[in-house]
């Protein structure tokens, strides 16, 4: 058996469940009445989502489509960073959407001092965009765990937990 347990902390999503949801968002954009002639176009890219349509009403059901279908495949809002809309040629208009991946130094600085302080029994170290929580007991590790959890809402980003051992 092995002394210390540990687990990392990161933040992902499901890229193939992103482009599950972003078909059934042109789907649905393609078939409802008030959307079907607005022309909408939804590209993925790597890091962003790019959103053309037709008016700033258009896009707010757009995006309403996007979070409700989201949703529904277990896919957390806090991926989408909704930047501000602008306009394009011809009376349409743009918006971007990055996409939230991994652990920033300044996130990752504040779930180790959180867990640092609360938890003495723990060790954390920050491993580029992960954060690794190491201890000698799986119960101060379930603990770690709760607490990380009831936290998650102070943060920006979803977070999920990988290689328990």
């Amino acid at each position: 058996m092995a002394s210390t347990y540990s687990f990392d902390v990161v933040s992902d999503f499901d890229r193939q469940e992103l482009v599950n949801t972003l078909d059934q968002v042109r789907r649905d954009v393609g078939n409802r009445y008030d959307l079907k002639d607005s022309g909408t176009e939804i590209d993925l890219e790597e890091t962003e989502l790019v959103i053309t349509t037709a008016s700033d009403m258009t896009l707010q059901a757009v995006e309403d489509v996007l979070r409700t279908k989201a949703t529904k495949r277990n896919l957390s809002l806090k991926i989408f960073d909704f930047q501000t809309p602008e306009t394009v040629g011809g009376n349409r208009v743009k918006q971007v959407v990055k996409l939230r991946k991994g652990l920033s130094q300044e996130i990752s600085k504040k779930l180790s001092k959180m867990v640092r302080d609360e938890l003495k029994k723990v060790t954390v170290a920050i491993q580029g965009e992960s954060v690794r929580i190491t201890g000698k007991s799986k119960d101060d590790l379930q603990a770690a765990i709760q607490l990380v959890k009831s936290k998650e809402d102070d943060l920006d980003v979803p977070l999920q937990f990988e290689n328990y051992r």
